[in-house]
């Protein structure tokens, strides 16, 4: 009896003490002001305006490469509302589109809007980096389920945007995106 009561309490301990060093050193335990006064601003009302070159990967759980990507995107911002439309090309060669609605307020927060998030995304920018926090729903094909998403963007010197996303079901990881983001050439 002792033996299962020593087992219990060691992988208790064990499974505290993983979960401990992953939410105090990985990745989203980041937070935006971990970033201030570092590097260019980041105003998204400047940064994610016009036409948008996006190219990335997503990992999948295992972390490796399940899918590539292009996305064409466009915003445009009235004041402290802005519309940007997505369109993604994977490499199988299915397409999805989606359109954001961003809300900026005056303490600099973002709130935003898109048919396919659950209820509203909070985000905030803090030097170059830009946090956001929202729940995603998959599509019915790829099972509907609803994501736990983490969406951080880093604005760099040459005004290029690295994107890196994990979205995870019950707190385990299942894909990763990192792309880059930049503004199209004008002809």
């Amino acid at each position: 009896m002792n033996g299962i009561f020593f087992a219990a309490v060691g992988a208790t301990l064990a499974f505290a003490l993983v979960y401990l060093v992953r939410r105090l050193t990985s990745f989203s335990s980041q937070k935006p002001d971990d970033f201030a006064g570092q590097g260019p601003e980041f105003d998204l009302r400047k940064e994610l305006n016009g036409d948008i070159l996006c190219e990335g990967v997503i990992y999948g759980p295992t972390g490796k490469i399940s899918s590539r990507f292009v996305a064409d995107m466009h915003a445009k911002w009235d004041g402290n509302v802005g519309r940007m439309t997505e369109r993604f090309v994977y490499d199988n060669g299915d397409t999805q589109d989606r359109e954001w609605t961003l809300t900026m307020g005056n303490d600099g927060s973002v709130k935003a809007t898109a048919p396919d998030v659950v209820g509203t995304g909070h985000g905030r920018a803090v030097g170059p980096a830009f946090l956001m926090n929202y729940k995603f729903k998959l599509p019915k094909a790829s099972g509907g389920h609803v994501l736990d998403t983490v969406d951080w963007m880093y604005l760099v010197e040459s005004g290029s945007i690295i994107n890196r996303s994990q979205f995870r079901k019950y707190g385990i990881k299942v894909a990763e995106i990192v792309a880059t983001m930049r503004r199209k050439e004008t002809a």
